[in-house]
């Protein structure tokens, strides 16, 4: 499975089994994708590689680096200390983000409050996905 940014300079591949499907509502995704909420996956380290140029890391808060891309600014990636040995890649930055459906809602506590999900998903409050509660 292959995904770039939005001019092609940075280009990654990631290779199965991914760790998690999961749509988040953090503040800090919605601004760094200013978009209402965000879907990613989860790679463990050893199955995803940069396969062109390297992204840009910021790092948006203590222990989170978030990647883009430095000649068009798309968000291509995070990665958490809490989770240090999971690359979480933004599923619109793959080249076929209808293979991925989301399992789960985390940081729903932050979602925005017009936004209408009935998707029947489990929601998670905080960082720690894989505790999902309903």
């Amino acid at each position: 499975m292959h995904g770039r940014c939005l001019c092609g300079r940075v280009k990654f591949e990631v290779t199965e089994p991914i760790s998690a499907c999961v749509n988040c509502h953090c503040e800090s995704c919605r601004r760094q994708c200013s978009a209402p909420m965000t879907t990613y996956i989860g790679v463990p380290d050893g199955q995803w590689s940069w396969t062109r140029e390297h992204t840009t890391v910021f790092n948006s808060s203590p222990g989170v680096e978030r990647t883009f891309c430095s000649a068009c600014g798309s968000p291509m990636s995070f990665r958490s200390k809490t989770m240090s040995d999971v690359m979480h890649f933004y599923v619109a930055a793959m080249d076929e983000p209808d293979v991925f459906a989301p399992t789960l809602h985390v940081a729903y506590e932050e979602k925005l409050p017009w936004l209408d999900l009935d998707d029947g998903l489990p929601t998670s409050f905080g960082p720690d996905y894989t505790k999902p509660s309903t």
